[in-house]
């Protein structure tokens, strides 16, 4: 595996690196697993796995590098680190709402952000949002912000007429 990129986002899983990868990557185009490395008999004393189970898998989720890591049932994800994933368009915004909230937590929805099925956070953001939060106008940027603080996936139109006024 050739990686250009310095840093490396790591995600650590129970025993479900395989599976999250596969979701993951049928998921973002430009996106593929890369390698996986397997636990052997080396360390067995340590990390208890059965040599064969998959220990890490490497994978690119368009373009940019990932690792996920089988490591244990310690560790779990929480809402401290999220992926932001920039849309364009609604039709993209509703694309990767729909596919990365599948069998995720619903109650972990609100103002673009999900929780997938493995717990890991997500912001589903279209590009416009920031512009128009980032407005100059107090008045025209809080009336984004307020249509955003009712919403679960982000709704284009709506913060574009909330912004008009």
């Amino acid at each position: 595996m050739q990686v250009n990129q310095k840093i490396t986002p790591c995600l650590w899983f129970d025993d479900q690196a395989e599976q999250a990868a596969q979701f993951y990557t049928a998921i973002f185009r430009n996106s593929k697993i890369v390698n996986i490395a397997r636990y052997g008999e080396a360390g067995h004393d340590v990390h208890g796995k059965p040599a064969g189970t998959v220990l890490t898998v490497a994978f690119e989720l368009d373009g940019q590098a990932f690792t996920a890591l089988n490591g244990g049932p310690m560790f779990t994800f929480n809402e401290a680190i999220s992926f932001q994933v920039n849309c364009g368009t609604q039709e993209e915004v509703d694309y990767y709402w729909d596919k990365l909230s599948e069998g995720g937590d619903e109650r972990a929805q609100q103002c673009g952000w999900l929780k997938d099925k493995y717990g890991l956070s997500w912001q589903v953001v279209p590009r416009v949002l920031v512009e128009m939060i980032s407005d100059p106008d107090p008045e025209k940027s809080g009336r984004v912000m307020e249509a955003m603080l009712q919403m679960k996936k982000i709704d284009i139109d709506k913060l574009k007429r909330a912004y008009a006024g």
